[in-house]
């Protein structure tokens, strides 16, 4: 038979169709379901009312009265101390004098001849005025702060020991000199053996200059170089070049900085 497909408007559309009931499986169901009912009926039953089931039920003659609920105060006996003493910190001629009773009348008559006026006068011109703290100011809106706590003032200066050498410092100077008297002690006690020389200013001159003579003869060996260094011959020699002019460079500043110089007899 031929599979022909059915448009959507057809005459077989007319024709009622069942109605296909889709059947559910069973839902599940616990099997303690029953027990655990029991369970929490029986829970709940010993908790139906508000506190205990049977509650003692108060006299008509013990009802409550007024103020019998309220804080009372410990007893005057209970806030003494063994002294005797209520525990303050003031002492009896420290404490104020008591408020005077209700019809206590004020003396009255009493006149002086100091005159409030003047005695404020006097007070006013006599006053010394008030010096202004030093401030500064360190925004645009003219926010001002104390220059004292600032550390923009030199309070170091107002110090006792301003200006002394500090104690390490003199410890360190006296080691220098008690270090340089015992070179020069052993340098004078060489020389009086003879077996130390001092150069003089123009023996050290010429030195000086004969060193930053092969200096310069090095430097345009060095400068004579070949651009391309690709042997090792070369490279020997351009490395032999650095060290003798770095040696002769370390010579130079040693003589340059040392004024006095002591070389062997030997």
């Amino acid at each position: 038979m031929r599979n022909m497909a059915v448009p959507e408007e057809s005459i077989y559309n007319l024709i009622p169709k069942e109605e296909v009931k889709i059947q559910k499986p069973p839902r599940y169901t616990s099997t303690f379901r029953h027990s655990v009912k029991l369970e929490e009926q029986k829970n709940k039953a010993a908790h139906k009312t508000m506190g205990p089931a049977k509650v003692e039920v108060p006299s008509p003659k013990e009802y409550l009265q007024k103020h019998t609920k309220e804080a009372t105060l410990a007893q005057k006996s209970a806030l003494l101390n063994s002294t005797g003493k209520p525990p303050r910190c003031l002492a009896e001629d420290q404490k104020r004098p008591p408020v005077p009773p209700r019809t206590e009348q004020p003396i009255l008559g009493i006149q002086t001849n100091k005159s409030f006026i003047k005695t404020n006068v006097a007070e006013a011109v006599l006053a010394v005025p008030k010096k202004p703290k030093p401030v500064y100011v360190d925004t645009k809106k003219g926010d001002k702060h104390l220059l004292e706590t600032s550390g923009l003032v030199p309070k170091y200066i107002k110090r006792k020991d301003f200006g002394s050498t500090p104690e390490y410092l003199v410890k360190r100077n006296e080691e220098v000199r008690r270090a340089q008297e015992e070179y020069d002690a052993y340098v004078k006690e060489r020389l009086k053996m003879g077996a130390m020389k001092q150069l003089s200013e123009e023996e050290r001159q010429n030195v000086l200059e004969g060193l930053k003579k092969n200096w310069d003869e090095l430097h345009h060996d060095y400068q004579g170089l070949s651009v391309v260094i690709d042997t090792p011959p070369k490279k020997a020699h351009k490395e032999r070049l650095e060290a003798e002019m770095r040696q002769l460079e370390r010579d130079i500043d040693v003589i340059e900085r040392q004024k006095i110089i002591y070389i062997a007899n030997n």
